[in-house]
């Protein structure tokens, strides 16, 4: 039975709950919920906390269908219909409100879904507590990944991984198994055994333009994703081929691999989601639908498989699987994640913003696609990198990178 181990719900919050994988993870709660119910198992996940930005209307109506007692609101005042807060909730605002969402509120796991570097500060407070975090966020171990890992070993907390093809490789990896449950990152390398750990991509909606037009290429046509439903910011990294930059430096702090153990595949269908070479010649790979409540359960249920929410994949119906090489050429941003590796200490603060203040511009129409990835570039060697000692030192990095694209910019 899904909830035969547990004697009390497992207690949730949701960082950045109004989002995509937010609202996602609250499906897969109620769909997890309606399960156990049926089998007469009672409410086996309880909402006790939910965070979000500026959606303060969303956030007060996902209060009041999960019952949750507290929420917490970045910028703005919340306010349902009446103009207050459900009756009986406890808000907390201002910009460090997520944090102490983590801090006061006792729970089993943190979905750390906020998009960007905001979620850095309270996804670091539930890591330090020894919480389980279903990581969503990878811009957390981008920007300071060499923290959050040394936090993790401190305090005995444990990262699930949320991004489909982190999970993909969590699964992959399952068989070498480190005790009950097998293996759980963050890793100090791979397992004994492993060549390479291989991230596939969709290739974006620009995968077979030349490289003028994609240089070129408006807001309209970058967040025409061929195959993920996402916010605007990731589905331009998807774009620029930068998601996969940020996966692959997410990977080398989760699974302890080097750049030259990580991989990247183009995989138009987005069906096999990541995959494990051995030694041996042999591959494992994960394949599901293209649904990112897939991996959200996982990592909720771990190591139980319950019925999915997700629709299943009909493999007679898949006639073909294609598989290439990235050109990186056209998509630079993906050979940069070597150097961020490579370079240490804060150079993933300075390339995540960076990339994130261009991205921002070119959504303002101010750069062109092309841009996003220069800029990042340049602010990578103009900032630099150093010494990552504490959280401080990765937000002053990355202030002083938005401060670069911004000189750039008015120039």
């Amino acid at each position: 039975m899904l909830n035969a181990q547990r004697a009390s719900p497992m207690r949730i919050i949701i960082l950045g709950s109004t989002g995509s994988i937010g609202t996602q993870s609250l499906e897969v709660i109620a769909h997890l919920n309606a399960l156990l119910a049926h089998e007469g198992e009672g409410t086996g996940y309880e909402v006790v906390g939910l965070a979000a930005g500026r959606s303060g209307d969303a956030l007060c109506a996902q209060a009041l269908a999960t019952n949750c007692r507290t929420i917490a609101l970045a910028d703005g005042e919340p306010g349902c219909a009446h103009g207050h807060a459900p009756e009986g909730v406890r808000v907390l605002r201002g910009p460090d409100a997520a944090e102490r969402l983590v801090r006061e509120v006792e729970c089993d796991i943190v979905i750390a879904a906020m998009v960007g570097a905001a979620g850095l500060p309270a996804t670091l407070a539930a890591v330090e507590l020894g919480r389980r975090v279903a990581l969503a966020n990878k811009e957390t171990l981008v920007a300071a990944g060499e923290l959050v890992v040394a936090a993790c070993r401190a305090s005995g907390a444990v990262l699930l991984p949320v991004d489909s093809e982190h999970s993909a490789l969590w699964q992959c990896l399952a068989g070498e198994t480190h005790g009950p449950g097998g293996v759980l990152p963050p890793l100090a390398a791979p397992p004994p055994g492993v060549l390479r750990l291989i991230l596939t991509a969709s290739g974006g909606p620009f995968r077979t333009w030349d490289a003028p037009s994609t240089f070129a290429a408006t807001p309209e046509q970058a967040l025409n994703h061929p195959t993920w439903k996402m916010g605007p910011k990731v589905t331009i990294d998807s774009a620029s081929l930068t998601n996969k930059a940020l996966e692959v430096i997410e990977a080398h702090w989760l699974f302890g691999a080097s750049c030259e153990q990580i991989d990247v595949l183009i995989h138009p269908q987005s069906i096999v989601h990541s995959l494990v070479e051995y030694a041996d010649g042999s591959l494992i790979a994960q394949l599901g639908a293209n649904d990112m409540r897939t991996p959200i359960q996982y990592a909720l249920t771990h190591p139980a498989r319950p019925a999915g929410v997700s629709r299943k994949l009909d493999l007679a119906s898949i006639s073909r699987l294609d598989f290439v090489p990235p050109d990186h050429a056209r998509f630079p941003a993906l050979g940069l994640a070597n150097d961020v590796i490579r370079r240490g200490g804060t150079a993933g603060a300075v390339f995540n913003a960076a990339n994130e203040a261009a991205v921002a511009a070119f959504l303002d129409r101010r750069i062109p696609f092309g841009r996003i990835a220069e800029l990042t570039r340049d602010a990578l060697g103009e900032v630099g990198s150093s010494a990552m000692r504490c959280l401080g030192d990765a937000m002053t990095a990355e202030r002083e990178a938005r401060r670069y694209i911004e000189r750039v910019l008015v120039r």
